[in-house]
C-alpha cells in the first residue's frame, strides 16, 4: 500500500479530467505547486461517484488538496441530480423586496443546504456568493446577482454566508470589486469599467461590511485606478488588503479566460496573479497550460502567504467526514426553496 504524500499545500488550483482521477491526473495533484482542485460538471455522474472521487483526491495528499466547486444556485450549479435545485440569488433579492426578514431567513437556511450537501459528497468549498452589484447592464451576471441595492447584498449575502459556515464551510466573496457594471463578458472579452474609484464605491460596499474568508478579483479593468484587470493588479489588492482590511486568502478567476489575456501567456498570467499579490491561482480547462506551469513556473514563495493557504484549507474546510452536518437539518432550506418556487407573498406585517 503506497504512503499518502506529506507536503505543504502549493498555490495553484486545477481540475482534473473526468469522473475518477487518471494517472496523469494524480501526476498532477502530486506536484508540490498544487493545494486545490476544482470540479466541473463533466466530474459528476451521480452521488455516490462524486464521493468516491474526492475521497481518492482526498487520499493524494497530506494534509489533503482543497476541492473546490463554482455552486451558486440558479444556472451555475455543477451537480443537479441528486442535489437540491438551488435558487438564483436574483430570486433571494425579490423575495427581499416583498419580505425581507423572510428573504434573510431563507438565505440563511439555502446556504445551510448548499454546504451541508456538497461537504457530504466531499467537496470542501463552493465559490459564494456573488456580491456583484445588480446594475442591469451584465448578462454573464445578471441574476446570479442578489440585488442592485448594496445593502440588500450585505443583508442576503451574510445570511447565506452565516448558513455556510453552520455546514463548516468557508466564503469566498467576487468578483471585487464589481462585475456588475462592465455589459462585456470576461469568459470571452476583456471587459473596461471607467468609473472612478468614488463610483465604484456602492460596489464595494458588501467588501467592506461582510466578514469574508476569500475575495476572487474580477478580470475587469478599471482604468481610473490601474490599467491592469483587477486581478492583475497590486492597487487592487493593495486597497482590498489595507483599506479594506481583508485578511484571509485570494483566489484568482479562472487564468484561461478571455479576460486574462491581456497579461499574455498562460505563465504570464500567473507570474502576474501571484506578484500582484493572489494566494491561489485557478488554471482550468486547460491542462497543456497546466503542464507547462507547472514544469516552467518557480515563484519565490513568501512564508505569509504561505500561512494563509495551508490556514485556509486546514482551518476554514475541516475534513468533510468529521464536519458532516445533520442532514435533518435541511428541510428549513428546501421549504424556502419551495416559498420562492410558489412565488413568495409579502406578509401581513409588511403590508400594515
Amino acid at each position: 500500500m503506497n504512503s499518502v504524500l506529506e507536503l505543504p499545500p502549493g498555490p495553484l488550483v486545477v481540475d482534473v479530467d473526468g469522473l475518477e482521477l487518471t494517472e496523469l491526473d494524480r501526476q498532477r495533484l502530486a506536484h508540490p505547486l498544487v493545494g486545490g482542485v476544482i470540479l466541473f460538471k463533466r466530474n459528476y455522474r451521480d452521488t455516490e461517484q462524486l464521493r468516491a472521487l474526492t475521497t481518492e483526491i482526498h487520499a493524494q495528499r497530506k494534509p489533503s488538496l482543497l476541492i473546490a466547486i463554482d455552486h451558486e444556485g440558479g444556472r451555475v450549479q455543477r451537480c443537479r441530480e441528486g442535489f437540491a435545485p438551488l435558487p438564483s440569488m436574483q430570486s433571494l433579492g425579490r423575495w427581499w423586496d416583498s419580505d425581507s426578514v423572510a428573504a434573510i431567513d431563507g438565505a440563511r437556511e439555502i446556504g445551510f443546504l448548499l454546504a451541508s450537501e456538497l461537504r457530504d459528497v466531499g467537496i470542501d468549498f463552493s465559490f459564494t456568493p456573488v456580491l456583484d452589484l445588480d446594475w442591469g447592464r451584465s448578462s454573464v451576471i445578471g441574476d446570479r446577482s442578489f440585488h442592485g441595492n448594496p445593502d440588500a447584498v450585505v443583508e442576503l449575502a451574510g445570511a447565506l454566508i452565516e448558513g455556510l459556515h453552520r455546514a463548516g464551510m468557508g466564503c469566498c466573496g467576487k468578483h471585487f470589486p464589481g462585475h456588475g457594471w462592465v455589459a462585456a463578458d470576461s469568459h470571452v472579452a476583456i471587459p473596461v469599467d471607467t468609473r472612478s474609484l468614488a463610483e465604484i464605491e456602492p460596489d464595494l460596499r458588501p467588501y467592506r461590511k461582510l466578514a469574508l474568508d476569500a475575495v476572487m478579483p474580477a478580470h475587469v479593468i478599471f482604468p481610473q485606478i490601474d490599467s491592469r484587470p483587477a486581478g492583475f493588479s497590486p492597487v487592487w489588492i493593495e486597497l482590498l488588503r489595507t483599506e479594506i482590511g481583508f485578511q484571509g486568502v485570494t483566489f484568482s478567476d479562472d487564468l484561461s479566460m478571455e479576460g486574462a489575456s491581456v497579461v499574455g501567456g498562460v505563465l504570464q498570467r500567473v507570474e502576474a496573479a501571484w506578484n500582484a499579490g493572489i494566494d491561489f491561482l485557478l488554471v482550468c480547462n486547460a491542462p497543456d497550460k497546466v503542464d507547462f506551469v507547472l514544469s516552467n513556473w518557480k515563484p519565490e514563495l513568501d512564508l505569509a502567504r504561505m500561512k494563509r493557504i495551508s490556514l485556509f484549507i486546514t482551518d476554514k474546510n475541516k475534513d468533510p467526514v468529521a464536519r458532516r452536518p445533520n442532514c435533518g437539518d435541511r428541510t428549513a432550506g428546501l421549504a424556502a426553496i419551495e416559498t420562492i418556487a410558489q412565488g413568495f407573498k409579502p406578509s401581513l406585517t409588511n403590508l400594515t
